[in-house]
């Protein structure tokens, strides 16, 4: 596939993984040029980000919290979009209010597939009604790699580089996460050395 402007594969990313930061780092990285996907979240999705941010199960201060939501904005300007409410109230088969909103940016921002760890919160009788998928971040990486497995593992060595580690290090971050994704990767890695 070619992308242009008027046929690139969107995804939007879910709050669930965005907040982790070695899935986040990740994801944002396999979004960058040279890119097969556009990354899109909310104004929602990142107000879930940052209060998961700050809870309990990740710790960060306020500040922390927003300091890393402005560095993500910064890097994808394009990536916020505004979902009109109406939309959100109009979107039916997910049982969870709250996470109706993710589908309506989905359908606003012309999205392919919803990457998520929730996957039951988002049934794909529910999805096709709107000709959407969603996929678990494990999944939709794994695609990722299959598209190009140079280019992925060039990303994973230049997040590995960003944070003074090296490959390996990353896939062990990403294993909870990742677990396929991490078992591809690592047996390139062993065929290649």
């Amino acid at each position: 596939m070619i992308l242009a402007s008027d046929n690139e594969f969107c995804v939007v990313a879910d709050a669930c993984v965005l907040l982790p930061m070695p899935l986040c780092d990740t994801m944002l990285r396999s979004a960058e040029e040279p890119s097969f996907f556009r990354i899109v979240w909310s104004e929602e999705v990142l107000n879930e980000v940052r209060r998961g941010l700050v809870g309990e199960n990740f710790g960060y201060s306020a500040s922390q919290a927003d300091r890393r939501i402005q560095k993500m904005c910064a890097a994808f300007p394009e990536a916020t979009i505004p979902v009109p409410p109406s939309l959100i109230d109009g979107i039916q088969g997910i049982l969870d209010p709250d996470d109706r909103h993710v589908v309506a940016l989905a359908v606003y921002a012309h999205a392919d597939t919803i990457v998520t760890d929730n996957l039951r919160h988002f049934p794909a009788e529910a999805l096709s009604r709107y000709n959407l998928t969603a996929l678990s971040a494990d999944d939709f990486l794994v695609h990722q790699y299959h598209l190009n497995p140079e280019v992925m593992l060039e990303k994973l060595d230049r997040q590995a580089a960003g944070i003074r580690k090296r490959r390996f290090e990353i896939l062990q971050y990403l294993q909870k996460s990742a677990p396929t994704f991490c078992q591809i990767c690592s047996k390139r890695e062993s065929s290649h050395s």
